[in-house]
């Protein structure tokens, strides 16, 4: 199933659980994230059904090297020749086929990646992306480097319809939440990573849960105070939702 975000942004479900965004670019497509290793077939069926071919696909760029988001990576290379993109501080998971023992900060989260169906086959990245980055050929895809669910986690903007989609940087399954910390390499580092979110968005994209839109990206942007560095909102009196907001589940 796949729907238009935005201008230039289609969310496409690789799972129930699950989404990638396929984004009109200046060369061709830009894919971000893959998902499970089922999910190229049904990535490369949808942009048939938009009338594209596979190697409209130029290049794919994962925001974090978790097994959700990575494991088809591969196998989408192999049918479409798109570069793989990632940032430099998740390039060593990525190559290596799974989150290394060190990479959760919980014993929950360090058990399951132990898994074999949570390693995947390792895809040597083509290039990486950086900070501040706006992604040559892709429509405006501007980096935003989000560390603490990995080392290495992005958020992406596409400038030209301010959409923002944020990978696992937060969630949106029923509600709005960050994700639980054992599941995190450095759950301490997500609420600066969110304040670092621009503030003037039309759409928000989550990998986990449905986009917001319209009148639901004010809803975004409360949560992004509620969930900011004590610093940040020091005279703020709702400290239990705040703390709601780190419920949650993902890969």
């Amino acid at each position: 199933m796949h729907s238009q975000l935005s201008s230039g942004v289609t969310r496409i479900a690789t799972s129930r659980r699950d989404n990638a965004f396929l984004v009109e670019g200046d060369d061709g497509l830009t894919l971000v994230d893959v998902g499970w290793a089922t999910s190229p077939g049904l990535l490369l069926h949808t942009v048939a059904d938009l009338g594209r071919k596979p190697t409209d696909i130029r290049r794919v760029i994962l925001t974090h090297a978790h097994p959700d988001h990575v494991q088809g990576a591969g196998e989408l290379r192999r049918h479409t020749g798109a570069r793989i993109l990632i940032h430099d501080a998740d390039r060593a998971w990525l190559e290596a086929g799974r989150v290394p023992a060190h990479g959760r900060s919980g014993a929950v989260g360090r058990f399951i990646d132990h898994l074999p169906k949570l390693h995947w086959t390792p895809t040597i990245a083509d290039g990486t992306v950086s900070d501040g980055e706006v992604v040559e050929g892709s429509g405006g895809l501007h980096v935003i480097h989000t560390p603490g669910h990995s080392p290495g986690h992005i958020v992406l903007l596409h400038e030209p319809s301010r959409t923002v989609l944020m990978g696992d940087a937060a969630f949106n399954r029923g509600k709005l939440a960050i994700g639980p910390a054992a599941l995190a390499a450095d759950p301490d580092l997500r609420p600066g990573s969110l304040a670092r979110i621009p503030q003037d968005l039309r759409a928000v994209g989550f990998a986990h849960g449905a986009p917001m839109t319209g009148g639901d990206v004010d809803t975004f942007q409360r949560f992004l105070q509620l969930t900011a560095p004590p610093q940040q909102h020091a005279d703020r009196d709702e400290p239990d939702e705040a703390e709601e907001a780190t419920d949650g589940d993902e890969h």
